[in-house]
């Protein structure tokens, strides 16, 4: 099926594109790698792959300071030109690394949080469920599993054990979870346990432990506020806080606020359909180089004006303070609008190549996304005991 379909107004005229929600069965897929993901990271990374450009930037950025850690790494951040998200998430190596070295299906699982921020966390519920089902998702040394109801709803909650340290949770979607209805996302996973080996606690294994407590005074930035099904921001996290100080936005209210997307760290990447770009004044997918180009401008325009003035009211995201958000890596004479970073983003001229969660036609997804992966990973719906080493981020041990 395609993602977006066009639909004809009355005199014979095509109108915008009409955004055509991602069905349930698709959206348990996009978010399968990350559901099982403490509360503060799930919603740190939803926030982050909202930008996936700075995602980009902070990878290639680790890369050459890999000496930096705690509160030198905090520091250090602080000086970078980043969404408070991206500038928090440099803590966890291996999650930027998995979201990164899979920008396409990083980029998917942004848009559609933009897009259906409620139905997203809703599959991240879903899949939880199945989880605890399977017997593979539940309280451990490293973490905290509870199901409490919040404002009439049950949910299941994942936090940390220690609210000093977390861990990243690595799994096998298939083995966590069960076959997928729609075709899980062809990244690298960990292999199952050998043939009568498996065992409920072997299901998901965990990194090192990361103390976080140099680098996030405060708590972490992001919280689910799952009785509404949205992102809850932190003000007295460090990032924030330095990111909101000289701000006019909630100063009333400055103990937790509502996420609102920043488009000004988006950088040329393209929205998923044009309604997207014109609620956020960028670009959609298979925009004219002239298109792109006037968005960056008027990106650019916009960065500039928040570092005189403050950012507009009404998002909770730090301003650019005079500066491209793109800088360094994307240009606007280039026209360079459908690559993040040094890596290309499909376009929208033709489903070759993309994700069913990026409009390839459900019939041929599976086999498209193997044909777009870089690493040659096969669709989960061809599941077969890869034997693939690495998953959700995490070392195991």
């Amino acid at each position: 099926m395609t993602l977006f379909a066009r639909q004809a107004q009355s005199g014979g005229t095509a109108a915008q594109p009409a955004p055509a929600a991602l069905t349930p069965d698709q959206l348990d897929s996009l978010v399968a790698p990350i559901a099982l993901y403490p509360d503060p990271m799930l919603s740190q990374t939803l926030v982050a792959a909202t930008y996936p450009l700075e995602i980009i930037q902070l990878q290639q950025w680790l890369g050459k300071n890999p000496g930096l850690k705690d509160q030198a790494l905090a520091d250090a951040l602080k000086k970078q030109d980043w969404d408070p998200s991206i500038q928090a998430m440099a803590a966890l190596p291996d999650v930027v690394k998995q979201l990164a070295d899979n920008i396409k299906w990083t980029t998917d699982l942004g848009n559609a949080f933009l897009a259906q921020q409620e139905d997203v966390m809703d599959a991240v519920q879903r899949m939880r469920q199945k989880a605890q089902r399977a017997g593979a998702l539940k309280t451990t040394e490293q973490q905290k599993v509870e199901t409490r109801v919040v404002e009439s709803k049950t949910v299941v909650v994942i936090e940390q054990a220690s609210p000093q340290v977390v861990y990243v949770p690595s799994y096998n979607p298939v083995v966590v979870y069960g076959p997928p209805v729609y075709p899980y996302p062809p990244i690298m996973y960990p292999p199952p346990p050998p043939p009568g080996a498996y065992a409920a606690s072997m299901a998901i294994s965990f990194g090192v432990g990361v103390a976080m407590g140099a680098m996030w005074p405060g708590g972490w930035g992001y919280g689910c506020g799952w009785g509404n099904n949205d992102i809850n921001v932190n003000i007295n996290n460090n990032f924030n806080r330095n990111a909101n100080i000289n701000r006019s936005v909630n100063r009333n209210n400055l103990n937790n606020a509502q996420w609102q997307h920043n488009p000004q760290h988006r950088g040329a990447a393209p929205y998923s359909n044009q309604a997207m770009a014109n609620k956020y004044g960028g670009t959609a997918r298979g925009a004219s180089t002239a298109s792109r180009q006037a968005a960056a401008r008027q990106n650019i325009s916009r960065s500039g004006a928040a570092g005189q003035s403050g950012a507009r009211a009404g998002t909770m995201d730090r301003g650019s303070a005079g500066r491209s958000p793109s800088a360094g890596n994307m240009s606007a004479g280039r026209g360079s609008g459908d690559r993040v970073g040094s890596r290309q983003v499909s376009g929208a001229g033709s489903s070759t190549g993309r994700s069913a969660f990026g409009g390839a036609s459900g019939a041929g997804s599976g086999s498209t996304a193997r044909a777009s992966s870089q690493r040659g990973a096969s669709s989960m719906a061809s599941y077969r005991g890869s034997g693939a080493s690495r998953g959700g981020g995490g070392r195991r041990r």
